[in-house]
């Protein structure tokens, strides 16, 4: 079994392991941040979840908990986050989404679409206001961009602020918003008259209104969140002063898109880690899955397809680390062929464990099963949907 490095060294795990039973050889870029300790308390976090708690993962963020991991808004320097580049966020990426993706969707909501337009585009005052809580999780932020109608063409977004003698009046609807219905303040993108710009609006403004969304198929332990703005007064610095037009909200969805690179790894890894774990203990014809000949050609299959995406990731992250980003054709190249290796990993993956991988509730036949089913049904890894007694799912 080997690993790779973000520098792209290729070690062998097991002989590592032996050498230096101390390191964290599946997050050593990171280090402190995230350790094996660290990894395990996340899990834990997400088994005491109730799976009816709609607000489980913004309610981790509001503990401070992922503030004192240092992971919110961690490759931002400033204004106390912790700078620690991109190759090390996207690590942090990787480990929460391979936890659950709903807890990686809200880090990324945070750092890469709340904290960043702030860090990047707010005024002084707005940056010392919000970004030293954020970055601690005492406050929550969302990025109110698609809207019920405009989704992929955010620019005829129905959105609009309007200036009056004392700021600005603000009205419209923004649709499937991560963290919105916990949400400190609001990161907004409306029409004016001089192009879209950026709004900082605060919760508990008057007209404001924040519903959450439940019964969601997938990301259940994500908070999401429709906002609606009935002509909702803003003070004149409630604007974000430093960019107009589609280029602010497109650049923090490219800041984001290079989390979900990493994170989509970290998903297709607990994957293949639950597909390994339940072929070693579902027995059908007298012994486990796993000796069978086929199975461990799907696994072999899926490692096959999840290693490319790891090699990418770094790849992906070392011209931006060094301040260089790759040319967006490239970035959104690596994004879609990064993306789609692990999709075709955690497919395999389900091929394996059957109809175990879409139950949503029954008894459960063993930690080996349940943990696949943490990982692979539609109730997600903070969700657990134990498996039915042996014998009754197919192989």
């Amino acid at each position: 079994l080997t690993h790779v490095l973000a520098n792209g060294e290729v070690v062998d795990i097991i002989t590592a392991r032996q050498e230096a039973p101390s390191r964290d050889w599946l997050a050593p870029e990171l280090g402190f941040l995230v350790s094996g300790r660290n990894r395990a308390k996340v899990r834990a976090w997400f088994r005491k979840l109730d799976a009816a708690d709609h607000r489980g993962a913004g309610r981790l963020i509001a503990e401070r908990e992922l503030g004192k991991l240092g992971v919110l808004g961690m490759h931002l320097t400033g204004y106390g986050c912790a700078g620690a580049g991109a190759i090390a966020y996207g690590v942090a990426c990787r480990e929460l989404e391979a936890c659950d993706s709903g807890l990686r969707s809200a880090a990324s909501v945070q750092g890469s679409l709340s904290m960043y337009p702030i860090w990047r585009y707010g005024s002084p005052e707005q940056k010392e206001e919000w970004l030293p809580r954020m970055a601690a999780g005492e406050a929550i932020g969302c990025f109110g961009l698609t809207e019920p109608d405009h989704g992929s063409d955010p620019g005829s977004m129905k959105t609009y602020a309007r200036q009056n003698e004392k700021g600005w009046v603000l009205s419209g609807t923004k649709m499937w918003i991560t963290n919105g219905a916990i949400a400190d303040v609001a990161v907004v993108w409306a029409g004016t008259p001089d192009g879209i710009r950026g709004f900082l609006v605060p919760r508990g403004a008057r007209g404001f209104t924040a519903r959450a969304i439940h019964k969601k198929m997938s990301l259940r332990a994500s908070v999401t969140a429709e906002l609606h703005f009935d002509e909702v007064k803003l003070p004149a610095d409630a604007v974000l002063p430093g960019v107009t037009g589609l280029k602010g909200p497109l650049s923090c969805l490219t800041e984001a898109r290079f989390g979900i690179i990493w994170g989509v790894t970290g998903a297709a890894r607990a994957c293949l880690e639950a597909a390994v774990e339940y072929a070693r203990t579902r027995e059908q014809f007298g012994k486990p899955i796993g000796g069978f000949q086929l199975t461990p050609s799907k696994l072999a299959r899926m490692l096959a397809a999840l290693t490319p995406a790891q090699l990418l990731a770094p790849h992906v992250g070392r011209p931006q680390a060094a301040g260089t980003p790759a040319p967006r054709s490239s970035r959104a190249g690596n994004v879609s062929r990064i993306s789609r290796a692990p999709v075709a990993a955690a497919i395999r993956g389900r091929l394996i464990v059957s109809m175990a991988g879409v139950l949503s509730a029954a008894r459960s036949s063993g930690p080996g099963k349940e943990r696949v089913i943490q990982l692979l049904s539609p109730a997600g890894a903070g969700q657990p949907a134990p498996c039915p007694g042996r014998g009754t799912a197919p192989p």
